[in-house]
């Protein structure tokens, strides 16, 4: 089986080859909530996975290692696992919604205007 992990790590994804041994990937989580939930999924999963903790300067970085055969599964674990851990980019329900409505009502703008001039905007645009 070829490697199913082949990128540089920028540290964009939270795992990565194994350092000794190629047939072992490497999930790294620094929130502890997020490894139990992780942990918890492998388990109902059955998926065979050692467990470490790393400390490095001031965190603590809970390691998971898995059989590179169980990548694909355990991939879609871990989307899962930052799915329900993930909080929305607009926190305040107020500015969110205040950002959905201002997008939806600037391409309704942009729509009522193109639909009410559609001549002067092709006249516009072979010149």
């Amino acid at each position: 089986m070829e490697n199913p992990v082949e990128h540089i790590d920028l540290g964009l994804v939270n795992y990565t080859q194994h350092p000794e041994n190629p047939k072992y990937i490497v999930f790294r989580f620094v929130d502890p909530v997020r490894a139990e939930d992780f942990e918890n999924e492998l388990v109902k999963n059955k998926i065979w996975f050692e467990r470490g903790l790393e400390h490095k300067k001031q965190i603590s970085v809970h390691l998971f290692g898995i059989h590179s055969q169980d990548f694909k599964r355990v991939e879609k674990i871990n989307y899962l696992v930052e799915a329900r851990h993930k909080k929305p980019l607009v926190q305040m329900a107020f500015f969110r919604w205040a950002l959905v409505i201002f997008g939806l009502s600037a391409i309704t703008l942009a729509i009522v205007g193109f639909c009410s001039a559609p001549q002067q905007i092709k006249t516009e645009v072979s010149e």
